[in-house]
């Protein structure tokens, strides 16, 4: 079955483009003259247009080849689009859902499983790739192709490099797709691509392809649709276009075009439709007419869940009129979209199974630094050691159950590393050990730093050096930083909501798991479920891409969900779950990404880690408040809506400012 996108098709001597989708072909009334060869895009723009580099052009030396200035002999249109703007002219935040009339989505399109280090940049990416060779091989085309062109725009153009968008498209264009990649391979395939320059189209039909001239970035440009877009195009035999197609990443791993923005709900990440739910592909997105007095109830409509919500006060009522946890209006939202018990139950197990295992892996990995020129060293290891207290084989831990797909596994109990002992709280240095060099800590000597304990005899005496050891907010930070390294390492990965923001729902997850509940599978489905109900209101209300709304849409967005997820592990009324959602959003307002050389690394990672205490943090006050609050959580999703409206451009996932742009990066890493 062919994807619902839409597809520009120029057959050999035919004066009209149609459009592939799974409605009849059908011309449209944009014609091309059969005689003029099609118009090859190898150009970088027009000379003299403003190109975005990050952190004040301290981008690698190849940086040159990736933003190639025009030729004076190509026409200086080359690159360009009809539908392209200046990047800071588009300030509408979440259009492509606001025709969206209920907020329901499956909660397993919300958390899906993918690769780090970005959601946006990478999985989507991936999956557009994906979905442009599976149209291409279903009109017949896939054969004939000699060519392909990628046009990369706005934010996906301006950090992705660093968030691996190119890895990506190209694998996705060789027929991969991010659940079932192996993560292990995408580097050597990626060389590989580069040295040979050639490219296996959908895993079969080899084409020539030379990443400097056949890859456009245009930082300066941005479609209307959404800050992320990249336009396809291939070429047959004798340069004549074949196909063209554009695609946006809005977040998420989601991926739409100009056919699906309005009805985005239809699948979704359903790459392949014909297995898709037709519960997934009909929807008509509408609420229910209001029911005339004294006529009788309407049959349920068979297209609609059988809980539609379209804002928090929406989904209250819901479990006020029905007697219904949040969770369990979203569970019986998932039995519509065709899975059964056993197949919720399954998927969740897995979703959770994935976090947990990118925490160990994060926790046990023998790596020292994360890739890329920052140079960051990895914490996990050491902080997970230095807490003395693990859940995981061959690390350290008393005999204890771990949640997984239904497994249980034993635990070995090691040491803490010399010069720790088993309280000790874990160092906040950036650098790890005193005068090592070339971490992004950037320590300059060996010697320590003469220390002020200030004078004795003062009326403010100095107080007396110590350590602190608070096991909820050490777990927490150490879990979240963890998944996070996994991330930025490009990783297997679950994207809740992003990427950038993946490790706060599993730290807080797991911190439930170890330390709190008495029934861990029934936490993790309560979790995961009342989690999901609240990343759909800040999906069809606001946004969760950064190159839409800065780091509130991440971040932000997955502190909300987590709060809400931990207040409805600990019993709270559904209001209070969503007081506890208000909470998280409502003090992460403004949170700006602006990633240091593009990674998703610093402040990224940290990042993750505060906004996991602060999810526990806003739970409890909720919790404390007894429904006594100021603001709602609709209040609050329109006010990030705003905000992210009237953000710069320049914070939102652009790396053109913040720390950015004030962080010195070490060109040199000097010998140790």
């Amino acid at each position: 079955m062919l994807s619902a996108t839409r597809m520009h098709i120029r057959l050999a001597h035919a004066p009209r483009r149609v459009v592939a989708s799974p409605f009849p072909l059908r011309p449209l009334s944009l014609y091309a003259s059969a005689s003029r060869p099609a118009h090859r895009l190898v150009g970088a723009g027009a000379a003299g247009t403003r190109t975005f580099i990050s952190s004040a052009a301290r981008r690698d030396d190849d940086a040159n080849a990736v933003s190639r200035r025009p030729n004076e002999d190509k026409d200086e249109d080359e690159g360009a689009h009809e539908d392209a703007i200046p990047a800071e002219d588009l300030t509408s935040v979440g259009a492509h859902e606001q025709q969206h009339e209920h907020a329901v989505i499956s909660a397993f399109d919300l958390f899906s499983i993918g690769v780090g280090p970005s959601s946006s940049h990478t999985v989507g990416p991936m999956r557009a790739g994906k979905i442009f060779i599976g149209d291409l091989d279903a009109l017949g085309l896939l054969e004939k192709v000699k060519t392909v062109k990628i046009t990369l725009y706005g934010s996906l153009a301006a950090t992705g490099k660093g968030h691996h968008t190119p890895q990506a498209i190209l694998l996705g264009l060789e027929g991969s797709d991010p659940e079932t990649i192996d993560t292990g391979t995408i580097p050597s395939r990626y060389a590989a691509i580069l040295e040979n320059k050639t490219l296996l189209l959908g895993g079969r039909h080899q084409i020539t392809y030379d990443m400097d001239r056949d890859m456009v970035w245009r930082w300066d440009q941005v479609l209307k649709t959404h800050p992320n877009g990249m336009r396809f195009s291939v070429f047959g035999e004798d340069g004549d276009l074949l196909a063209t197609n554009e695609y946006f990443s809005v977040g998420g791993g989601f991926v739409v075009n100009e056919n699906t923005k309005v009805d985005e709900n239809l699948f979704y990440k359903g790459v392949d439709k014909s297995i898709v739910h037709g519960a997934r592909l009909h929807q008509t997105h509408s609420l229910s007419e209001p029911a005339t007095p004294g006529a009788p109830p309407p049959a349920p409509d068979p297209i609609q869940p059988p809980y539609p919500f379209v804002s928090g006060d929406s989904l209250l009522a819901l479990t006020r009129k029905h007697n219904m946890t949040i969770a369990q209006i979203v569970y019986d939202n998932e039995l519509h979209f065709g899975y059964s018990h056993e197949d919720i139950h399954e998927k969740l197990m897995r979703i959770w199974s994935v976090m947990d295992d990118c925490i160990r892996t994060g926790v046990s990995a023998a790596e020292e630094k994360l890739p890329g020129r920052l140079g960051l060293r990895r914490r996990a290891p050491m902080l997970y050691r230095r807490l003395m207290r693990g859940f995981y084989p061959g690390l350290s831990a008393p005999h204890l159950a771990q949640i997984g797909a239904g497994e249980s596994m034993s635990a070995e109990r090691i040491g803490a590393p010399d010069g720790d002992s088993p309280g000790s709280s874990f160092s906040s240095s950036r650098d790890g050990d005193e005068g090592q060099p070339g971490a992004f800590g950037r320590r300059i000597a060996a010697s320590r730093p003469t220390r002020v304990v200030g004078t004795l005899d003062h009326p403010v005496t100095p107080m007396p050096p110590r350590k602190t050891n608070i096991p909820a907010m050490d777990f927490l930070s150490c879990y979240a930083i963890a998944v996070n390294e996994v991330n930025a390492s490009g990783g297997r990965i679950v994207t809740s909501p992003t990427n950038g923001a993946a490790g706060v729902i599993p730290a807080v997850l797991k911190y439930i798991v170890e330390f709190v509940s008495d029934d861990p599978e029934r936490s993790v489905v309560t979790f995961l479920l009342t989690a999901a109900a609240v990343g759909m209101l800040f999906k069809r209300g606001s946004t969760i891409s950064a190159a839409e709304g800065g780091c509130q849409a991440e971040v932000g967005v997955a502190c909300s969900m987590a709060s809400a997820g931990f207040a409805a592990c600990m019993g709270a009324s559904p209001e209070t779950v969503l007081q506890a959602a208000e909470i998280g959003i409502e003090h992460n307002l403004g949170l700006t990404c602006d990633p240091i050389d593009g990674l998703v690394q610093v402040p990224c990672i940290e990042r993750n880690s505060l906004g996991a205490v602060k999810a526990v943090t806003a739970a409890q006050l909720s919790m404390a408040s007894q429904n006594v609050y100021s603001v709602t959580l609709d209040e609050a999703i329109e006010a990030m809506r705003l905000t992210a409206s009237d953000m710069s451009v320049k914070y939102k996932e652009t790396s053109l400012s913040g720390l950015a742009r004030t962080v010195k990066i070490p060109l040199t890493v000097p010998a140790c």
